[in-house]
């Protein structure tokens, strides 16, 4: 155990964050994201499982230690709903929500098509699968920068 590390973040996961650098993608997905076949096509080459969590869970705990990436219009990213791309479930107002306490400001979720999120989801560094059961919990988070001390 350590001081002020959410428990979700296991030693697997942590170093995961940690080994990527700005510009890398990570994607935190619902239970019914195809997690397995996506993560063997990422820089990781694995899946990270987080069974245990819903996807605002995992999410709390990884912007506690992650980054966002401040030199793009959208760090988050989110499924779209089929048919219906300007919709916000629930899942993904929570998630918004999370990203606004983290960074401090609001910060708008970008959208992407199903299909292309699954593309998108391909070129990441990593796939986190969550035990999420609503429908699309699914997200991707590009790395930012820790900025030297002034």
């Amino acid at each position: 155990m350590l001081k002020n590390i959410a428990p979700l973040l296991s030693p697997d996961l942590l170093a995961t964050l940690c080994a990527m650098g700005h510009g890398d993608d990570i994607v935190v997905a619902d239970a019914n994201f195809p997690a397995e076949a996506v993560a063997r096509h990422t820089t990781l080459g694995r899946v990270l499982r987080l069974d245990g969590a819903d996807v605002p869970q995992a999410v709390q705990a990884i912007l506690s230690v992650f980054p966002l990436d401040s030199f793009v219009d959208h760090p988050v990213s989110r499924m779209q709903v089929v048919g219906q791309a300007d919709a916000l479930p629930p899942i993904q107002q929570e998630v918004q929500d999370l990203v606004d306490q983290a960074e401090g400001k609001h910060l708008a979720l970008g959208g992407i098509e199903r299909m292309a999120f699954y593309e998108a989801a391909k070129k990441s560094y990593a796939v986190v699968a969550t035990g999420e059961r609503r429908f699309y919990g699914c997200f991707i988070f590009k790395k930012g920068v820790i900025a030297p001390e002034a």
